[in-house]
């Protein structure tokens, strides 16, 4: 079994990060904050990783587009 990996994903309709092994993608729930760019970019990558870490590939199947992509 392949261990998943978060990927960097551009397509027609996303761009952004997701999950290599299943169709997880990372949407923040709100606009990132901090006091400074730095934290900013701290506060949304520990939330995109945290969101990667405890998602369940069983239940975001790849879709059908990624699928004909590969294939």
């Amino acid at each position: 079994m392949a261990r998943r990996k978060l990927i960097w994903i551009e397509q027609k309709r996303f761009r952004g990060f997701g999950c290599s092994e299943c169709g997880w993608r990372f949407k923040p729930s709100s606009a990132t904050t901090g006091k400074s760019f730095n934290e900013m970019m701290r506060n949304f990558e520990l939330q995109r990783d945290q969101e990667f870490a405890s998602h369940v590939c069983a239940d975001s199947p790849k879709s059908h587009e990624r699928k004909k992509e590969e294939g």
